[in-house]
């Protein structure tokens, strides 16, 4: 699990174009949206794009986004019951 959790902080940074961050910079529960990592509605489609790509999982419940994207912990999690790939 903590490669996973590894390899989804580089492709948050990587895909939200994150430059100022670093996988230490971001801990396992620091949420994602709002006071966290402060990423946006746009963010949240970038990163619905990546697991489906990366991982084949298909979000389309606005509230299961909702409850995914609380952290990388808990996307690590979810991605761990739901990958395809």
């Amino acid at each position: 699990m903590d490669a996973l959790k590894k390899e989804l902080k580089e492709s948050i940074i990587e895909q939200l174009n994150l430059e100022d961050f670093t996988v230490e910079d971001i801990a396992d529960d620091d949420t994602l949206f709002g006071d966290g990592l402060g990423l946006d509605s746009i963010d949240a489609l970038e990163l619905i794009v990546m697991l489906d790509k990366d991982y084949g999982i298909k979000l389309t419940d606005p509230n299961e986004g909702k409850a995914v994207f609380v952290s990388v912990e808990v996307l690590a999690t979810y991605i761990s019951k739901h990958r395809t790939k």
